[in-house]
């Protein structure tokens, strides 16, 4: 099994005792992102107004190359980054038709960003959102298909749905049911996490992801594949998009025909820098997408086997461990999830809620020492539960 501690050195450290398995929600970085966050400072001193020539330059340049490399697309070109992954959407909301409200297709567990956005639009009258239930899961793609002939303006889903880790395959499916919606897929749940290969949807999807959860880089860094032809002018437009801009027609505002034309503005770089020595990393390990899902896998394996004891089953699984279609976080349904979630957090458990679901996330900086580590702390916990409610006095009976 791999065992790449020594190389997250310094969040592993930093707070010894610590037990991190929010991996899908706040990914420790590897030593490398530290030396890149130096070298963006650096650089801002040795260069000054200058440094900008970099950043845009050879600094993007590698982060396009490897980006693309994952996902296996055929012209880095084609993305562009920002901040979030809301910049992006707020681009995209933007290049829909006007005179009538958009209408939008999505399932019912998508992201933040997407389903508040979309709700403060609704409260307008600005958008008609239809939202296919995730659940049942094994059906859910199937339905979205189903749906989408019924002639969308924008179709916006999940490859794995954050809040159950399922992972839905066969997009390719619901891009040939969609037609003339744009469709955009949001894999910040993929990206890293499990192989992507978008070389048949490269023309057809857009795709959104960043480094802040698998990728092991952290916030500021996010990435937007746009496929040539789609949305040529968004509205909402930063001044970066007119670099590289075609010569605009009589008085229309210019746009670069590649990722270019989704540009924002002036931004902080270092996120770049620290997603740029990220993925070289995993390259110099010896690492891929596949091998990382393999060993979240493994460990998921080691820890519901271990659950005896803990108070936990995995019969509370959103989505059980025969089922592959699942991304490298276990999702549990409880009731007293909330509660779960604080008796961890005083044990020095760090894991992720979503209401009555409470989220383990299983990554490369953890071996099966971790996971032993996590089921031991786990019974000892649940043994103070029931030692404490031995200790209570029995109600008294009236009679």
């Amino acid at each position: 099994m791999l065992d790449l501690r020594p190389h997250f050195s310094r969040f592993l450290a930093a707070e010894p005792g610590r037990l991190h398995f929010a991996a899908h929600s706040h990914h420790p970085w590897p030593d490398a992102t530290r030396d890149a966050q130096v070298e963006a400072w650096d650089t801002a001193a040795r260069l000054q107004d200058a440094k900008w020539e970099e950043v845009l330059g050879p600094v993007l340049a590698d982060c396009r190359a490897l980006v693309a490399a994952e996902l296996r697309l055929p012209d880095p070109a084609t993305l562009v980054f920002a901040p979030s992954t809301h910049d992006f959407l707020l681009r995209i909301l933007s290049s829909l038709p006007v005179g009538r409200p958009p209408r939008v297709l999505a399932t019912d567990a998508e992201f933040h960003s997407l389903t508040r956005q979309l709700a403060r639009l609704e409260e307008e009258g600005l958008v008609q959102v239809t939202r296919v239930p995730a659940a049942p899961h094994a059906t859910c793609l199937e339905r979205l298909v189903a749906a989408a002939r019924g002639g969308f303006d924008l179709v916006w889903v999940s490859e794995v749905l954050f809040s159950s880790g399922f992972a839905l395959t066969g997009l390719e499916a619901l891009a040939g049911a969609a037609g003339e919606a744009v469709l955009v897929l949001d894999g910040y749940h993929a990206f890293m996490a499990r192989p992507v290969d978008l070389s048949r949807l490269a023309a057809r999807a857009f795709y959104t992801a960043g480094g802040y959860k698998y990728a092991m880089a952290g916030e500021g860094c996010c990435f937007l594949h746009c496929p040539p032809g789609w949305l040529p002018r968004p509205r909402a437009t930063g001044w970066y998009a007119a670099f590289g801009a075609l010569a605009a027609t009589g008085r229309e505002v210019g746009y670069a025909d590649d990722g270019w034309r989704f540009m924002g503005a002036t931004f902080d770089p270092s996120g770049l820098y620290r997603l740029r020595a990220a993925l070289r990393w995993v390259r110099a390990q010896g690492l891929t997408a596949a091998a990382i899902h393999a060993h979240a896998h493994a460990l998921q394996r080691r820890f519901a086997a271990g659950l005896e004891g803990t108070g936990l089953d995995a019969s509370q699984l959103v989505v059980p461990l025969d089922e592959p279609r699942r991304g490298n976080f276990l999702t549990f349904d409880l009731a007293d999830a909330g509660a779960w979630q604080a008796r961890l957090e005083a044990a020095r458990i760090v894991t992720d809620r979503r209401g009555t679901r409470l989220r383990f996330g299983f990554g490369i900086y953890q071996t099966a020492e971790e996971v032993d580590a996590l089921l031991a702390r786990l019974r000892g916990l649940q043994r103070q539960v029931d030692a404490d409610a031995a200790a209570r006095p029995l109600p008294r009976l009236r009679g």
